[in-house]
């Protein structure tokens, strides 16, 4: 076994550390406790526990353990996870989770953003079908073990209402976009859009709102100001596509006399720490050292970027460099699933390949973009990512008997090069059980299924009328 398994307590609260040692202790009461579990901490030691346990009490960790010490609690609620992994909930650095009603469409349409995504969206981006796409959007992450996800879409407060329902928490940008769409007439107007819903959920205590700029070249030099200045006024994140298609590098380029997007950006001032650039394929050296400076969170999304064409991002490099760096999966049009635990076996694989190295990209470190690494890029490793006493409950317990899983000799490399998303068993966030034995606990699966194959055939209908929706 490559792991060391420590066999004391990793951590208790202050409220029962005066408890541990004693010969003789009252059982301290938690509302959830997992038990005989493989858990995988993603602390900064990368503890693994075999037979280890998890408490939670309200939405906070209470306590992770070896399990030794598993009669000192009394559970409102006993999760035995019979040896499966027990690990921090997923977090989507980057997706659109509105547009899973346009899966599959156009999948192999060249420059197909502009051609078809584009003009398909004029015609049938409503408040009803951004509500629609992201009920179904959520039950797929959070059966696919994702916990947390950053988004960017139109009316993003008929996101936020769905978010709250279902229990998740996302990080929710209201895009900004030069060119008049669904919920804004110009770039203006989506600022303006932004701020309403930034002031209605500032407070939230699942959600953080955000700007979401469509990409340096698709705004002005202005615009890409005032969301920057606006984001330090409203102390909010700013997400944005950046260094992601040739298209970008020429308008950039012929924009700013031939800088590249993340120089561009810098030069400007509108790199800072509340910025979350998503893909950032096309970047040198001096970029990624520009990124690092700043303090940049970048969204790797290996599946989408490989299905476009547009490259591998040299996203291992800038994990070895210590840039603030976690594995989103782009939306459903793009990468098709949006579920983090479907891009594991890519980023792990495509990386070896363009690297010729069999030893790059190695899972544990695959995970770890996944969980504590996406804390990181979101500014959030403080509160999420890894399962540590006072950290947010967002834990998932991941299936180890099903056949694709059996054996285990490695939890890393099961994970990344074996799993799939339909092997979640529970989804926990915020301490609350939202997926218990594959069945979501807050929303009727089949309700949302449904509304979305209704509107499934309006999509199609609208195909039919307009041909390739092509402009």
């Amino acid at each position: 076994m490559i792991i060391v398994f420590k066999k004391t307590l990793i951590a208790i609260s202050l409220a029962a550390a005066s408890l541990v040692g004693a010969t003789s202790v009252a059982a301290e009461n938690v509302d959830l406790l997992i038990k005989n579990a493989t858990v995988l901490t993603m602390d900064e030691d990368r503890n693994v526990y075999e037979n280890g346990l998890v408490a939670v009490k309200e939405n906070r960790i209470f306590a992770v353990s070896d399990g030794s010490n598993l009669k000192e609690f009394k559970a409102k609620k006993v999760i035995d996870a019979d040896g499966d992994i027990v690990m921090p909930g997923l977090i989507n650095m980057h997706t659109h989770v509105s547009m899973t009603v346009f899966r599959s469409l156009a999948d192999d349409v060249p420059d197909r953003l502009h051609r078809y995504i584009f003009p398909l969206e004029k015609k049938l981006v409503s408040r009803d079908m951004v509500r629609i796409g992201a009920q179904l959007g959520n039950v797929e992450m959070l059966k696919g073990g994702v916990t947390t996800y950053a988004d960017m879409y139109y009316f993003e407060d008929e996101v936020a209402k769905t978010v709250d329902e279902i229990g998740m928490r996302a990080i929710l940008g209201q895009t900004v976009i030069e060119f008049p769409v669904a919920d804004a007439a110009n770039a203006d107007e989506g600022i303006n859009y932004a701020v309403n819903v930034i002031q209605k959920y500032k407070d939230h205590p699942r959600i953080t709102p955000a700007f979401a700029p469509h990409a340096p070249y698709t705004n002005t030099t202005e615009t890409l100001q005032k969301i920057t200045e606006l984001s330090k006024k409203y102390d909010v994140p700013v997400m944005i596509h950046l260094a992601e298609s040739d298209r970008e590098n020429q308008v950039i380029a012929e924009r700013s006399g031939g800088l590249s997007p993340v120089e561009y950006m810098a030069d400007i001032g509108a790199l800072t720490p509340n910025l979350i650039g998503a893909h950032v394929i096309n970047v040198s050296d001096s970029d990624i050292a520009l990124l690092k400076k700043h303090d940049v969170g970048v969204a790797h999304n290996m599946s989408a970027n490989i299905k476009s064409a547009q490259g591998v991002s040299p996203a291992m490099k800038m994990q070895e460099e210590g840039l603030r760096i976690g594995l989103g999966t782009d939306g459903p049009m793009s990468g098709n699933t949006i579920s983090t635990m479907d891009e594991f076996n890519q980023v792990a694989k495509v990386h070896k390949l363009v690297n010729k190295d069999r030893a790059a990209m190695p899972p544990i470190k695959v995970i770890e973009m996944a969980t504590i690494g996406a804390a990181r890029a979101l500014h959030m490793e403080d509160t999420l990512g890894s399962l540590e006493v006072g950290k947010l409950a967002d834990i998932i317990v991941v299936d180890t008997k099903a056949p694709n899983m059996v054996p285990v000799y490695n939890p890393y490399s099961v994970l990344v090069y074996s799993a799939n998303a339909a092997n979640v068993k529970h989804t926990i966030v915020d301490g609350k059980i939202l997926m218990q034995d594959r069945t979501m606990t807050t929303v009727d699966e089949d309700k949302i299924r449904a509304e979305a194959l209704e509107f499934a055939d309006k999509v199609r209908q609208t195909v039919i009328e307009s041909g390739e929706v092509v402009q």
